[in-house]
């Protein structure tokens, strides 16, 4: 007895294999099933996805600081005593992550939407959940997916839970904004005029920090005033009848000290922003203080700029320009205060006191006030950083702008005659800011160089920034947006009403897609599937019929019709 087998008709499915091949390894079309997934292979489903929502977080850390990348790059230089650019790995890193994590989130998905089970192959498992991403393009279908599985499920209990949790995180998503806070959401004709820019060790993305060449390009990017650090060097000679400022400009001996020069390093030693290694190989790792003036003077303080291009940017300089920074070296202070003065410029700097051990370390304050007047700067366009012998500094020089780089109450600032604070921008809220204003003390906040961050310091009300890009801040005439609170209200109720018309209707489309269709197993295509064509075309397809043993282990046509729920077209068996 021979009966004609069912014919089975394989589709190519190149999408399908594609999806199944790269996830799971599963080329071939036996391998594919759609069985329930198993429960290790959800476990490790959620585990692709919670790392995947961890490492989102990482990736957007991490865009989120790249206004911090060069203090990351000092940090490690501190530890490493060796400059390079640390974040290039970082970001490396992170990229590759973000783009195979979100990869395998996508083919997750599909296999989802396809209705195939979830079957992670070991090198995914072995790497995926340690790899940092950033994508979120993988879950922009998931109202299409969730829609789908609730149409093909036949258990309400399992359409209840998916359709309430799927509706509790949109519901959540909709009413976000009314706890969603921002400056620059606010009535345009309340925003404070433009903060000033104050060149941070100049412009250090153009020329080397802290070099006359760095304040000049500053002051070319129209800065309003120029912050640098300063440390105390070496005396040359022994002690020495020494003068400070008064204020009719008169020299007073007020106490001994050396012949320090107040000059401008940011780091505690000479090794990453000058040739110190190659000029005085044993003194490399000296604190810069040990060093006189005469010495410092023999430093190259622009070739390191050149050679280890910490902003990407040398590539883009003339080579007139490059000429000039090849020749810099160690500024003083007073070079920078008459430089300020020339332009009219205020100048903020903090000043480092210098080791115990060092002959300036009790005259620290007075040999910077002699600088100060030795340079003939306005003292109107100088603030005054340093807290030590505030009171005494405040008698023999009245006209400094005193500043403080901590954090106090304005009733506190006003009680010590400071009028200027300088913090660090994330050391102050929006409210803070507005106290400060309120009480006319003038609040900067270092160090600022994105023009989204430099745009919510605008709308917050601050009055100045220190920033290394004064010539990326330059180009921002006006935050980058700015909206009134019923603009920005108007906005989201409309995003969430076509987001909710746009869920209902995908939910009725999938519904009424499914609603006609039963489940069957794509990998036989019976020949009942075929009942509505014409006559012809089935005559056709009996031709092709396979004969085959009814007892080869397949099956009859009833039972492998009857497991897969089809209406069948019945063949009589030719009997012998």
């Amino acid at each position: 007895m021979v009966k004609h087998q069912p014919l089975q008709v394989y589709e190519r499915q190149l999408c399908l294999s594609c999806i199944t091949g790269i996830y799971g390894c599963r080329w071939k079309r036996y391998q594919r099933s759609h069985d329930d997934t198993t429960k290790w292979e959800l476990l490790w489903s959620l585990i692709l996805l919670f790392t995947f929502c961890l490492l989102l977080v990482w990736f957007y850390f991490w865009w989120e600081a790249h206004n911090d990348y060069n203090e990351f790059n000092w940090f490690l230089y501190n530890r490493s005593r060796e400059w390079s650019d640390g974040t290039v790995p970082i970001l490396a890193t992170t990229a590759a992550g973000f783009t195979y994590i979100a990869f395998l989130m996508v083919l997750a998905l599909c296999h989802i939407a396809l209705g195939q089970q979830l079957n992670l192959h070991w090198l995914h498992k072995a790497t995926g959940p340690f790899l940092h991403i950033g994508a979120l393009a993988a879950v922009t279908a998931l109202s299409w997916i969730v829609a789908g599985q609730v149409a093909r499920t036949e258990k309400t209990i399992f359409q209840v839970v998916v359709v309430l949790l799927y509706l509790s995180v949109l519901l959540g998503l909709y009413v976000v904004p009314l706890y969603i806070t921002s400056p620059c959401i606010m009535d345009t004709t309340t925003l404070r005029p433009r903060p000033d820019v104050i060149g941070r060790q100049g412009a250090p993305m153009l020329a080397p920090e802290n070099t006359l060449r760095s304040f000049q390009r500053a002051l070319h990017m129209n800065v309003t005033g120029l912050e640098a650090d300063v440390a105390i060097s070496h005396p040359l000679a022994n002690k020495k009848q020494v003068f400070s400022v008064t204020t009719n400009a008169q020299k007073s001996p007020l106490i001994n000290s050396m012949d320090g020069v107040p000059f401008l390093m940011h780091d505690r030693s000479l090794q990453r922003t000058t040739d110190v290694a190659e000029v005085f190989p044993d003194r490399q790792t000296d604190d810069a203080s040990h060093f006189n003036w005469t010495d410092l003077q023999q430093l190259n303080a622009g070739k390191w700029f050149l050679k280890d291009d910490p902003f990407w940017t040398v590539n883009s300089l003339p080579p007139k320009e490059k000429d000039l920074i090849a020749n810099q070296s160690v500024c003083s202070l007073e070079q920078l205060l008459k430089l300020a003065s020339y332009h009219n410029s205020t100048v903020v700097f903090r000043l480092r006191r210098p080791p115990l051990e060092h002959p300036c370390y009790h005259t620290w304050i007075n040999d910077t006030l002699q600088a100060v007047w030795q340079s003939g700067i306005p003292q109107s366009l100088v603030m005054w950083t340093p807290v030590e012998d505030r009171a005494q500094v405040r008698q023999l020089a009245p006209g400094l702008i005193q500043t403080s780089l901590t954090k106090q109450s304005p009733q506190n600032l006003q009680q010590h005659g400071i009028s200027r604070l300088l913090l660090r921008y994330n050391e102050a809220n929006t409210q803070e800011i507005r106290n400060y204003s309120q009480s006319n003390i003038n609040l900067g906040l270092y160090t600022v160089n994105e023009p989204w961050l430099y745009s919510v310091l605008w709308c917050s009300g601050v009055s100045s920034v220190s920033s290394e890009a004064p010539d990326i801040l330059s180009k921002v005439p006006h935050p980058i947006w700015l909206m009134r609170p019923d603009e920005y209200c108007l906005m989201w109720v409309s995003a969430d009403l076509i987001s909710f018309a746009v869920v209902i209707g995908i939910f009725i489309f999938q519904k009424y897609r499914m609603s006609g269709m039963r489940s069957y197993n794509p990998e036989q295509i019976m020949l009942s599937a075929a009942v509505r064509r014409s006559s012809r075309d089935l005559n056709v397809m009996k031709e092709k019929l396979i004969f085959s043993e009814v007892g080869n282990g397949v099956g009859s046509a009833d039972e492998l019709y009857a497991d897969n729920g089809f209406d069948y077209y019945t063949n009589q068996g030719i009997s012998q």
